[in-house]
């Protein structure tokens, strides 16, 4: 892939405030955006290079590692270890041989090359075999949205990942913020170099129904008036169906049940859920007619 100059991309000189590049990149932007360029391939490419090149530049992290190492700034972390590494083991062979260069090979004439520098860039005036350092790929982070309902029991699903797709098994009752690693699904490796990882974050949303607390669930449960006092039997919807209950005569409001296994189910472990609580509401009648309001009357005299 060619070098791209993200400076030349933006059109700002290396010296360009964050204000400046912010302002260039709303700029070319709004020329650029694919709602105002449909099916425009070229336009879609160069949006997503003005993009790319404003991730970076209004970093001051990324920044200066690009302005160091230019094209190879991502792996900028990879060269400073090697190069912190050399050092080390040069340090420690002139300890051992008392001698300036004889820790470059034995050559004493300025020929020779540090092991480093030939990793990079291949041997000397020697002539000695060229050879190359092999970095890992960067780590890859994402994140998947799941609803409460898509962690009721383990599935899988395909992502597609840098054009590539791969299918994952999603077990059951993953936490939110909880984070898994596909290993080798990350960034292709330099010089032959393992793959990095990618690693998922999941988050799951929160139900307008239910609440979660590990792998118990919990849920209010609206009842009537004449349901409460008298009991009966009702039809309470769960995440995995309906199920009835038998109301008990005289229920108070907010007295609570429990349904065993009925939550969600225990994290790798087949075979076992946590629990559902309901809590009753009980609802007041409204809107009564003279008769009813008569009755209740009565029944207060009682």
């Amino acid at each position: 892939m060619a070098f791209i100059d993200y400076y030349k991309v933006l059109g700002v000189d290396k010296k360009a405030t964050v204000k400046d590049i912010k302002a260039a990149y709303r700029k070319l932007a709004r020329k650029y955006h694919p709602d105002l360029n449909p099916n425009d391939a070229e336009a879609k490419r160069k949006f997503q290079e003005i993009n790319e090149a404003h991730e970076v530049l209004s970093d001051p992290a990324k920044r200066k590692k690009y302005d160091q190492y230019g094209e190879d700034w991502k792996h900028s972390d990879q060269f400073e270890s090697a190069r912190q590494s050399q050092r080390q083991s040069s340090q420690n062979r002139r300890q051992t041989t008392g001698s300036g260069w004889a820790d470059y090979g034995g050559s004493t004439g300025g020929e020779g090359f540090s092991d480093f520098f030939e990793s990079f860039f291949g041997a000397g005036a020697s002539g000695g075999k060229s050879r190359q350092m092999k970095f890992r790929g960067e780590d890859y982070n994402a994140e998947l949205k799941l609803e409460l309902e898509d962690i009721i029991r383990s599935h899988k699903q395909t992502l597609t990942v840098n054009g590539k797709k791969i299918r994952i098994t999603i077990p059951a009752s993953i936490e939110n913020g909880q984070t898994i690693k596909i290993a080798g699904h990350g960034g292709e490796g330099i010089n032959g170099g393992p793959n990095g990882d990618l690693y998922i974050t999941f988050s799951i949303a929160n139900h307008p129904r239910f609440k979660r607390l590990k792998n118990d669930l919990y849920l209010t449960v609206e009842i009537g008036l004449y349901t409460a006092l008298l009991g009966g039997e009702i039809t309470v919807e769960t995440l995995d169906g309906k199920v009835k209950l038998n109301v008990k005569p005289e229920t108070q409001n907010g007295s609570k049940i429990k349904l065993k296994g009925k939550g969600l189910p225990v994290y790798k472990s087949e075979g076992q859920s946590g629990d559902l609580y309901i809590t009753f509401s009980v609802k007041l009648p409204s809107n009564l007619t003279e008769e009813e309001k008569a009755l209740f009357t009565q029944l207060s005299k009682l």
